[in-house]
């Protein structure tokens, strides 16, 4: 093989950037731009010339440097952040963005983030507003607190909280309740960032009225309670309940803090599913502040929602953190609109994504299962196509021990391999994000969209076309 003979055929960067294929891109992106990819695409012709064996595979490169040229440029202007569709059966997928947001509040999102807004303006008075003034009195009346706000996500929350009610003092917290949030943060270290001290009481699976009695000196500065959405202890366990608490927080003085985490405002029970401490709940026992997320089982954007006596949310408001850890107009849009479904039970199940998904009858997800697993076999895709059973989780740190049975459509490629399958479902247009066990790429209906799966199926039909084109190129 001459080596030697197909660098020689490569063609030179000035009579590439002179052709007119070139000249379009130039016109339509920058010559910069162009330059950087045919560089790039340079050298990695050279590296591949320079391992291949076979001159015929070499050549066959060259033709197409042009084409990997126009590729690159493209890839270049082509945002990285996109839509997927979410084939897991996990409804709150952190990795895939948590809670979606409906196509409804996305249109009123779009047409408020597209101009000017009255995001911190007083339509009524004509003067400076507050961003918080959009959605505190939802809050407060689908609760039952005196006063609200949000920052950016609930680990600010808590460090916002702290700071504010407990800096420089102690904060005494059950040792079973000192979680990891995700991505390694956890509340302990949380805790130290706001300058609170922390005051662990009791062991990690019981602790006791007495453990938070005899921690409190001086030096505290309130009980924090930590609701362990995300991890459950079983057996021999005993905690302190939030109602427990409050008469000896009152008896000293001290604010009662609870973390929820994921924050429910509906009884999920009702509905099936293992009951989950509601938010209102909370505030119904005597909790003087209580925090969530807005991106879990509220079905919002990301933020830390935070509620309570309005006594010490004024305090938070006043203090310098919640500058840098407020919320932006995009998600005080969209907690307004979230939060206004919650003013119906029934609307908020039938328009908040995840309250959908999390509800929709085994009945109704077979249904959809057996559409797309009928749409795919008229599509004549080579593979096994099969409807089969199997279980949905909720996700995102909530209701770790809940499953919920669903259905999924199962695919057995017959020309390629299951892994080769999904990585091509992960590399289409609007990527297909599935579930693979058995030697089967699975589908999980729950958490696909009506509306999405014509297009699995149109997306999933050219994969066939691929594997020949693939061929072709080997070849």
């Amino acid at each position: 093989m001459n080596k030697n003979m197909l660098y020689r055929k490569i063609p030179k960067v000035d009579v590439l950037l002179e052709e007119e294929k070139l000249q379009l891109l130039i016109t339509k992106y920058s010559r910069e731009t162009v330059m950087e990819a045919v560089h790039l695409e340079m050298d990695r012709l050279r590296a591949f010339i320079g391992q291949c064996e076979e001159e015929e595979e070499g050549l066959q490169q060259i033709e197409q440097l042009r084409e990997r040229i126009e590729q690159r440029v493209s890839a270049m202007h082509t945002p990285n952040m996109r839509k997927v569709i979410n084939g897991t059966g996990t409804i709150l997928h952190t990795n895939l963005g948590r809670a979606p947001i409906s196509r409804e509040h996305m249109q009123r999102i779009a047409e408020v983030a597209t101009g000017y807004s009255n995001l911190e303006y007083n339509l009524e008075e004509g003067r400076r507003g507050e961003r918080y003034s959009h959605f505190e009195k939802l809050l407060c009346k689908i609760t039952g607190a005196e006063a609200a706000m949000a920052v950016n996500n609930n680990a600010a929350a808590v460090m916002l909280i702290l700071s504010s009610l407990a800096k420089g003092g102690e904060v005494v917290v059950s040792r079973g309740e000192l979680v990891e949030i995700g991505g390694k943060f956890r509340i302990p270290d949380v805790m130290e960032q706001s300058g609170a001290a922390l005051v662990e009481v009791g062991t990690t699976n019981k602790t006791h009225y007495d453990d938070y009695e005899n921690a409190i000196t001086e030096e505290t500065k309130a009980l924090l309670k930590v609701h362990t959405s995300n991890y459950r202890i079983v057996g021999f366990t005993d905690t302190v309940g939030i109602d427990e608490l409050i008469p000896l927080a009152k008896k000293h003085d001290l604010p009662v803090i609870e973390d929820l985490g994921s924050g429910v405002l509906i009884d999920l029970s009702k509905y099936g599913l293992t009951y989950e401490p509601t938010v209102q709940n909370s505030i119904e026992k005597g909790a003087d502040v209580v925090c969530f997320s807005g991106d879990k089982l509220l079905g919002g954007p990301q933020a830390g929602i935070i509620i309570g006596k309005k006594k010490y949310i004024d305090k938070m408001k006043k203090n310098q953190l919640t500058r840098a850890l407020r919320i932006d107009k995009f998600t005080a849009t969209a907690l307004e609109l979230v939060l206004q479904e919650y003013l119906s039970e029934e609307k908020a199940i039938q328009n908040v994504p995840v309250l959908r998904m999390i509800t929709r009858s085994l009945e109704e997800v077979t249904k959809e299962a057996r559409r797309l697993c009928t749409m795919l076999k008229r599509a004549k895709l080579p593979a096994a196509i099969e409807v089969v059973s199997c279980e949905s989780q909720i996700g995102g740190g909530s209701l770790p021990l809940e499953r919920i049975p669903s259905m999924a459509v199962a695919i057995r490629p017959e020309k390629i391999s299951v892994a080769e399958l999904e990585d091509r479902m992960r590399a289409l247009p609007v990527p297909v994000i599935p579930r693979v066990f058995n030697d089967m790429v699975v589908l999980d209906v729950r958490t696909i969209e009506k509306e999405s799966v014509k297009l699995i199926v149109e997306q999933l039909k050219e994969l066939d076309v691929m594997e020949e084109t693939s061929k072709a190129a080997r070849r």
